[in-house]
């Protein structure tokens, strides 16, 4: 079993984030403009698992996750209100 974390973002995450991840979460970080960032309280990640892959979420909704073949997609969550 592994368990999941949260923190900060644009803040270093955790070293349970897998490296695999780290990258397109920061590109995530990036796209977010100032004006943005400002609007509200910084947002949070969680890392989960889902089926021994781990799954980073941005409160707002942005999902950094693996495929099959291990490479990092970014998508949104559709149900979440803040997509």
């Amino acid at each position: 079993m592994q368990l999941g974390t949260r923190w900060t973002a644009r803040t270093e995450p955790p070293k349970a984030v897998p490296a695999a991840l780290r990258e397109q979460i920061a590109a995530v970080e990036a796209a977010i403009t100032e004006s943005q960032w400002s609007d509200q309280p910084t947002p949070r990640w969680t890392l989960t698992w889902l089926e021994g892959r781990p799954v980073a979420e941005l409160d707002t909704g942005v999902i950094v996750s693996l495929d099959a073949d291990g490479e990092a997609v970014v998508r949104h969550d559709p149900d979440d209100e803040f997509a």
